[in-house]
């Protein structure tokens, strides 16, 4: 796969408000580690490699263990999520895959269960920010850096 344009250097103006809304996240009230793993979640389903290249080692460096990120993929299964993070990933999924889900109201109701209004709205605005990295970096084939020993 070959990168299709680098959207930075081809529009570095029109990129500084997407990058504004990002360092926005960063001041939110939710926790770095639930950021990581909305972010994650999101990118896996998107199939962003890129933005997991740059997601998962910041999720570790969150405190969030290998163990856990090994299976959020399959989230549902494992007993390792807390109420509040199964609650914002189903909502994260249901955002997501919005064209199949229609943003449902029992994914929403343990969402707004587990969460603040405030905390609603700051993790959706988590959730659209990240797939709407995911829809650039996949759309202009964004390239995440190899080690020597990857490209093997």
């Amino acid at each position: 796969m070959t990168q299709r344009l680098d959207y930075f250097d081809t529009a570095p103006d029109t990129m500084k408000p997407m990058v504004a809304l990002e360092e926005s996240l960063a001041r939110m009230s939710i926790s770095t580690a639930m950021r990581e793993l909305l972010k994650i979640r999101a990118s896996q389903i998107n199939g962003c490699a890129y933005c997991l290249n740059m997601h998962l080692p910041a999720a570790r460096k969150a405190g969030i263990p290998q163990r856990k990120l090994d299976v959020l993929a399959a989230w549902r299964e494992s007993p390792a999520f807390t109420v509040q993070e199964r609650a914002a990933l189903g909502w994260c999924e249901a955002l997501t895959r919005i064209e199949t889900t229609g943003a449902d109201d029992s994914s929403f109701t343990a969402f707004a269960d587990a969460f603040s209004p405030v905390e609603q709205v700051e993790i959706t605005l988590i959730i659209t920010t990240i797939n709407a990295w995911n829809r650039i970096a996949v759309g202009f084939r964004s390239q995440h850096p190899l080690e020597a020993q990857d490209a093997a």
